[in-house]
């Protein structure tokens, strides 16, 4: 049957589908995720010899992103979201080799060449969350997306608490130091490129791109794009995750200088490594875990509310930074309200721009969300070594909460009626 002749429920069943292959991807996309967060600047401290290099990790990832997000969406446009995601997953592949070599031959520059590829993977999984509300219903579309998004608690979650059995099983193979936990996550890559290769079918964004033109041409409907809308969602995008990526980014340097300060002998590295381990799961799960929530609030209450309820959450996250960051329990408060701050705020952040982008601008906007959210965030996180090096993680605090306040200030631009949206499925 042609993809224009599909019936409701058929597309609908098409989308859950697509929902769920998108899901399991981002499950398995995720543990790289996590690793690199957990390790990154673990490795670029100890193989530079200097803390103030350790926030070129994130930096890397988040350019590698910013530089792929743009392309891979041109990609997705031309031929489709299921050839765009499994070249993502073939860079991360290339990533983690390249950084399991660095670590082996303590190469620092090769080290980030290696993380850069993995950001270049994530810009995949990033796209995933755009490509569950190709077919989406307007009114389940922030729920779908969150969906998603929520999927990659697992992988995300799963990739900082595998850094102790990830350095056995490195042990065993032979790895460097602190890079055994890779293994794992070169597994899950390749898992997630059959998937996608074999159960993305038919391809959302194609599908949806067919359905839009067989609408137009029937009913005459012209979609309403509301452009200033759609430049403060990708604003508000990008600032939470820099507030987001730039606190988070020095996290696991500022609790290896509490562990060696609380004690009265120095802790052994997997002390350490436990202690960040156990604090970025907590604040990867705060990214994700509550997901659907906010997105189910989207859609009832409204976009631009549970953006700004995300600036609160990001709010309450600085101010443990600033004033209980000399607690282990106060900065794992402030990485959990971190990561649901950011959740609440991308998760609706990217229904917002979405609905407020005509269907022909869709995917370019999203790809200009995508890489200015990463570029923001890798110049953040290196901003954030210095001033974690001259201001102390309370200085890195207040420094995030210029940004928070502007997306409340700005917020009033996001203020419109929302466009009549056809509704064929």
């Amino acid at each position: 049957m042609s993809v224009v002749a599909l019936s409701a429920a058929q597309l609908a069943r098409v989308q859950r589908r697509t929902v769920l292959t998108l899901s399991l991807g981002q499950v398995l996309g995720g543990i790289a995720f996590g690793a690199t967060v957990s390790l990154g600047a673990l490795l670029a401290a100890d193989i530079s010899g200097d803390d103030a290099l350790s926030g070129l990790a994130t930096a890397s990832v988040t350019l590698g992103a910013a530089l792929c997000a743009i392309p891979l969406a041109r990609l997705a446009a031309r031929l489709g979201r299921r050839r765009a995601l499994t070249l993502g997953n073939l860079f991360a592949l290339v990533g983690i080799a390249v950084v399991i070599l660095a670590a082996s031959l303590r190469v620092f520059p090769l080290l980030l060449v290696g993380i850069v590829m993995i950001g270049a993977g994530n810009a995949g999984n990033l796209q995933s969350r755009f490509a569950a509300t190709d077919l989406a219903a307007p009114k389940h579309r922030g729920r779908d997306l969150s969906i998603v998004v929520w999927a990659t608690t697992i992988g995300g979650v799963a990739g900082p608490l595998l850094l102790g059995p990830g350095e056995v099983v490195g042990e065993m193979l032979g790895m460097p130091p602190q890079t055994g936990s890779y293994a794992f996550s070169f597994v899950a890559q390749c898992a997630a490129l059959v998937l996608y290769l074999v159960a993305l079918r038919p391809d959302p964004l194609l599908t949806a791109q067919r359905l839009a033109t067989a609408a137009e041409a029937a009913t005459g409907a012209v979609f309403a794009d509301r452009p200033r809308v759609a430049r403060y969602a990708i604003f508000a995008i990008a600032g939470s995750h820099v507030v987001m990526a730039s606190v988070m980014a020095m996290t696991p340097v500022h609790l290896s200088h509490m562990a060696h300060g609380a004690h009265g002998m120095a802790p052994t590295a997997a002390d350490v490594s436990a202690l960040v381990g156990i604090t970025i799961a907590l604040h990867v799960g705060g990214m994700y875990a509550l997901s659907p929530v906010f997105g189910i609030l989207a859609d009832r209450w409204g976009r631009l509310r549970v953006v700004l309820l995300g600036q609160v959450l990001l709010g309450g996250a600085l101010a443990f930074a600033v004033f209980v960051n000399d607690q282990e329990w106060g900065v794992m408060v402030a990485l959990i309200l971190l990561g649901l701050g950011w959740s609440a705020a991308t998760v609706a952040g990217a229904a917002l721009l979405t609905e407020a982008s005509a269907p022909e601008l869709r995917t370019r906007r999203q790809g200009r969300s995508d890489s200015l959210m990463s570029l923001s965030a890798a110049a953040g996180a290196v901003l954030a070594g210095v001033v974690l090096a001259n201001f102390q993680y309370a200085g890195l605090g207040i420094a995030a909460s210029v940004i928070v306040l502007v997306i409340v200030v700005l917020s009033p631009l996001a203020v419109r009626r929302p466009p009549r949206e056809v509704e064929s499925r």
